[in-house]
């Protein structure tokens, strides 16, 4: 037993299994016993002690064990499943003694576990070999037969297919069949790159059912109850891949009718669209009744797919010219596409409705169908009343109501924790699960934990208890954080870089140095290398340096024993109170001490300026003080300026491209539409190093950092929780990218930003813009919340973001689909108006192109369903639109400019200006007054703005 313990403390797992069979029964549980003590203490080990015994420890540990239950949970434990190369040939060669039966029970039983890879599917086949027995058919044996036949087919010099493969293995019959009955099939299974090629796992299966080895019908009825249940969409795909390559009979049709119209109401786009085609067949052979059609009409025409609902209104004409005595049955359901927001949609369906009406005798369902089409718009109102007569009633016409979310509130900062073991556990919690580094969602209902508010409280908690019970808090982290990588390893180069770190690394840091694992020579190094420099220096890196060097500013406080942080936020939003910060200036005169010059800054840059009577009495009383302090946040207070002011960008104007020219509109050079920023001397003279960058002048660059993630960057707002267009200016390149190129995640500071208590000038109404034509969804989820956030608090300007979304269109810098979608989204709660007022602005811009946008008839269609909700009042007429509308054809742009056109006023659009752009039928973009030397302001040209803008900036 001594050379098993020796051998396995050792790693010489080759020894192992000799040793293991040279004990008793006795013996081996001796040897069991000693085994599981030491497996929980490598668990306190390092990961390189570990990696060197524990392959060792597992085929040791399979070995001593006496029952199959236990050796199947010691071999499944995830402790000691980390190794590289498999150790399953050992473990069957220190059980090579054991007794067919009990090598198939540990079979049977370890094919239960979970998570089976290729190499534990090899080793139950090993086991049920030996043992003579049949393999046991699990999901998770399955996953790891399914990886392994995928890295089959890449052995060797040339690729393997797949068929092939499959037909080799003698286990195929059994565990193909088991794929048809799990609840998600394995990944290796749902990827395939060439829908039409036999190499794949769907070609591969009907192959197998051709040759006889998998059985047809079984599978027919396997795929059809696969999508009756739904599931994953890929699992969806796969398994209509293979109905589709096996095919259906006429009685296999006819006997899963319910099954077809089921799919056909709720399947996934591409399932739904397979069982229409089965029911159109079913109807051409006479088994779907006309009740059964009804009924599934109804459900179908609900959907969104425009090309489900039209295919089902021609299904539905063709029953009606068979038969029109059906009339009575099938109108109703096909009044169901009335409600559709495809006006094609619409129009076919009451064409529909107008020519078989005259079939449906019973008075009744005419008054249905009359009910039904209220739901049309003002485009068709004159149809309807032809069509329906005295049938029409005239709504009364409702004063309209916008649907906005509640303004957000200021939430109050809770006090840092008292008590050492409160302050632990969130310290710990939080470098653990790194739970701070997520944007939070501005409609998010904020616990005192999350986000930058959590990792303040607890950055001011450590420097507050360091003071009071050092020796209590430092043992109490060394015990939570014991088997975190940075206390047994120190801390990583990441965690202290400026272009990587997040709040949670700050969080180590600083309890890194409480535990003695920073050396003062690396802290002063370290620190060192958070001021950004050079021309090159980004945004990202910047604000992250503004963090770090607040980080290591705490350790040096902990080490001097400053009684807290002055730059701890009062709000949620990362601001402070004027009056609250006086009063932690006049606690550290009190004490004789001054706050660290980076913790002040940052307060600085936090404080609510206000240049009211509160504002100016917080200034009075600061300066009172008679303190350094004091001085300079009076005259911050009193000069109520941003921390870098804006320079408006001088793209003010819309082209009009033509076929001639429309090409140049692609060019790189000239499609960005970025920002400048002015520098601020005080912020270069009087904050730390680390600051300075935020001082400087700042040219718009258009570079993708690849260093940052959404996950490192919850402290931006909170950086500058008053200056939203600074901070908009300077992340305004991410979101272009986010726009252009699809980086993900670069929109989602905008709600934050938005609840910001600084104004919502043109950089705002730009970065929302670019925010709004972002490519991934969620991005444009996040920027629909910032603006609705924003006309909640009334500080969004309609007009100003539909010109900036129409200049970034003309530039292809988003996309109208995209954009169209995003608004159709803020629509959708309740803001008719605002996006009405967005569209107005935008759309003159885009109604002026020769070669019509692609999008614009969604676009037009979101604008014309806004209109009908809201009205028009006080809405400027769109130039162009009626000369859209008159356009020959019936594509979706001219009849959705016909719907928009039909909610205005009579002749309205002659009082519209001509067409120039929408700088001709509107103010200019909004920007902040005074920015240059000649003060710019709203009124200011494109040239004037462009000249200043250059001239204005110090570099």
């Amino acid at each position: 037993m001594n050379e098993l313990l020796t051998a396995v403390r050792a790693g010489r797992h080759h020894e192992v299994p000799p040793l293991v069979l040279a004990l008793d029964r006795p013996g081996r549980r001796a040897a069991l016993t000693e085994l599981k003590e030491l497996r929980k203490e490598v668990r306190s080990w390092d990961w390189q002690r570990r990696d060197r015994i524990r392959k060792a420890l597992l085929v040791a540990g399979a070995g001593c064990h006496t029952g199959a239950a236990g050796c199947a949970a010691w071999i499944g434990g995830r402790d000691l499943r980390d190794w590289t190369r498999s150790p399953y040939p050992l473990i069957l060669a220190s059980l090579k003694d054991r007794a067919p039966e009990w090598l198939g029970d540990l079979a049977h039983r370890f094919a239960g576990r979970a998570a089976l890879s290729d190499a534990e599917y090899t080793f139950v086949g090993e086991l049920t070999r030996i043992a003579g027995v049949p393999l046991p058919v699990t999901d998770n044996l399955v996953v790891g037969w399914a990886e392994l036949v995928g890295a089959a087919r890449w052995r060797g010099r040339t690729r393997r297919p797949l068929t092939d493969i499959l037909r080799d293995d003698p286990h195929t019959a059994v565990l193909a069949s088991r794929l048809f009955e799990m609840p998600e099939l394995p990944p290796q299974v749902d990827f395939y790159d060439a829908p039409d090629s036999q190499d794949h796992w769907p070609g591969a299966l009907c192959a197998l059912a051709d040759d006889g080895v998998l059985d047809r019908a079984h599978l027919v009825e396997r795929c059809v109850t696969r999508l009756m249940r739904g599931g994953k969409s890929v699992d969806q795909r796969f398994f209509l891949a293979v109905l589709l390559r096996l095919g259906t009979t006429e009685e296999e049709e006819d006997r899963h009718l319910r099954d077809w119209t089921a799919m056909a109401a709720d399947g996934i786009a591409p399932v739904a669209s397979h069982a229409q085609q089965v029911l159109v067949r079913l109807d051409a052979r006479g088994v779907l009744s006309t009740r059964e059609l009804a009924d599934v009409s109804g459900a179908v025409l609900f959907r969104q797919e425009k090309k489900l609902v039209r295919a089902q209104l021609t299904l539905l004409g063709k029953a009606l010219r068979r038969d029109a005595s059906t009339a009575g049955e099938l109108l109703p359901a096909v009044a169901e596409a009335f409600g559709h927001e495809a006006i094609d949609v619409q129009e076919r369906a009451l064409k529909l409705v107008a020519r078989y009406l005259p079939g449906a005798g019973d008075p009744e369902v005419r008054e249905r169908l009359a009910s039904a089409a209220g739901q049309l718009g003002p485009l068709h109102r004159e149809s309807v009343a032809a069509l329906f007569g005295d049938l029409v009633e005239e709504e009364a016409a409702e004063a309209y109501e916008e649907y906005l979310p509640p303004a957000p509130v200021l939430r109050r900062l809770e006090p840092a924790p008292e008590t050492v073991a409160e302050l632990v556990e969130e310290v710990a919690a939080r470098v653990k699960a790194h739970a701070s580094e997520h944007w939070i969602p501005s409609s998010a209902v904020l616990d005192a934990s999350d986000g930058i508010t959590g990792f303040e409280r607890a950055l001011d908690g450590l420097v507050r208890l360091a003071r009071t019970d050092r020796e209590e808090l430092t043992g109490a982290l060394r015990e939570a954080l014991a088997g975190v990588h940075f206390v047994e390893h120190g801390l990583s180069p990441y965690m202290i870089d400026p272009r990587y770190i997040s709040t949670s690394h700050g969080l180590s840091a600083v309890a890194a140095s409480l535990l003695g694992l920073v050396t003062e020579r690396d802290r002063v190094a370290w620190r060192a290398k958070t001021t950004v420099k050079g021309a090159d220096a980004c945004a990202h890196a910047a604000l992250n340096g503004v963090l770090l060097d607040r980080v290591w500013e705490a350790v040096e406080a902990i080490a001097a024993g400053r009684p807290f942080l002055v730059a701890t936020p009062t709000w949620h939003t990362g601001a402070i109170e004027a009056a609250e910060l006086v009063e932690r200036l006049r606690a550290y005169r009190e004490l004789g001490a001054s706050p660290g010059p980076a913790d002040f800054a940052q307060a600085l840059l936090r404080v609510r300026r206000n240049s009211g009577p509160e504002g100016a009495a917080a200034a009075a009383a600061a300066e009172a003080l008679g303190t350094g302090e004091g001085d300079r946040l009076a005259a911050w207070i009193r000069a109520d300026e941003p921390v870098a002011p804006v320079l408006r960008h001088p793209a003010t104007a819309v082209s009009r491209p033509s076929a001639g020219n429309w090409w140049q509109r692609t060019t790189t050079g000239a499609r960005q539409v970025l920002l400048a920023t002015r520098e601020r001397l005080v912020i270069q003279r009087e904050f730390p190093e680390a600051f300075h960058w935020l001082g400087r002048a700042q040219l718009p660059h258009a570079r993708e950092c690849y260093h940052w993630g959404p996950e490192r960057s919850s402290h931006w707002t909170a950086t500058l929780p008053e200056d939203p267009e600074t901070l908009a200016a300077w992340l305004m390149p991410d979101l272009l990218f986010a726009a252009d190129q699809g980086q993900r995640g670069a929109v989602g500071f905008l709600p934050a930003l938005a609840e910001s208590a600084g104004e919502a000038g043109g950089a705002m109404h730009l970065a929302l813009a670019y925010g709004l034509g972002a490519r991934h969804p969620e991005d444009r989820t996040a920027a629909v919340d910032a603006l609705l956030v924003l006309a909640a608090r009334g500080r969004l300007d309609g007009a100003s973001l539909g010109r900036e979304l129409a200049i970034l269109v003309d530039r292809d810098l988003v996309k109208v689909n995209r954009t169209a979608d995003a608004l159709g989204t803020a629509a959708a709660t309740g803001a008719y108006r605002t996006v009405l007022t967005v569209l107005a602005a935008m759309l003159p811009g885009l109604l002026a192109y020769e070669k019509t946008p692609r999008g614009l008839g969604d676009l037009l269609s979101v604008a014309a369903g806004c209109a009908e909700r809201c009205g028009t009042d006080g809405i400027p007429p769109i130039a162009g639109l009626a000369a859209t509308a008159g356009r020959k054809g019936s594509s979706q742009t001219v009849r959705q400019a016909a719907r928009l056109l039909a909610a205005f006023p009579a002749r309205a659009e002659e009082s519209a200006p001509e067409a120039l752009g929408p700088q001709a039928a509107a103010p200019e973009a909004i920007g902040p007054e005074g920015v240059g030397p000649e003060g710019v302001g709203p009124q200011a040209s494109g040239a004037d703005r462009k000249d200043q803008g250059v001239a204005g900036l110090k570099i």
